[in-house]
């Protein structure tokens, strides 16, 4: 019994100091191992707005090779992002609304019952369906309100 205690002993001492056996890289002093996560999680600086499209090579390891296509949209200056887009955020919605004559209360892009009330009126006086939600009808008619403010 003594002997397979002290072997068992041994072989844990042993497996102790030598690890798994699993091979490591070596780190370069003051870097740290960047994980699949980190590798995946990372992202590249869009190119400068005179360029349609661009494809962008990551500065990292040689081992990781990566190639990420960007493309970027020009916009002129001051047109709202939301303008080009089916789904508009709640700000977009409220200026658009107090550009057509609505009051959607104060613009602070939240979808209170004011801002809900001033798209059911919208809704009403422009033929539509009055069911205070701006869908792609509603958002066709009220973004040519967004639309025309930042023109001014």
């Amino acid at each position: 019994m003594r002997k397979v205690l002290a072997v068992v002993l041994a072989a844990a001492f042993a497996f102790g100091l030598t690890g798994c056996g699993k091979k490591q890289e070596p780190i370069e002093i003051g870097q740290e191992p960047m994980s699949m996560e980190a590798i995946n999680s990372m992202t590249a600086v869009a190119p400068a707005p005179e360029a349609k499209s661009a494809e962008v090579k990551p500065q990292v390891s040689p081992r990781v090779p990566v190639t990420t296509q960007v493309t970027t949209t020009v916009t002129s200056p001051g047109a709202p992002a939301a303008a080009a887009s089916s789904q508009p955020t709640t700000l977009d919605i409220q200026t658009a609304l107090k550009n057509a004559g609505f009051d959607p209360g104060s613009i602070d892009g939240k979808m209170g019952p004011k801002t809900k009330k001033a798209v059911q009126e919208f809704q009403s006086a422009n033929g539509l369906d009055a069911d205070g939600k701006v869908g792609p009808k509603t958002w066709a008619a009220l973004s040519k309100y967004l639309v025309a403010s930042a023109r001014q």
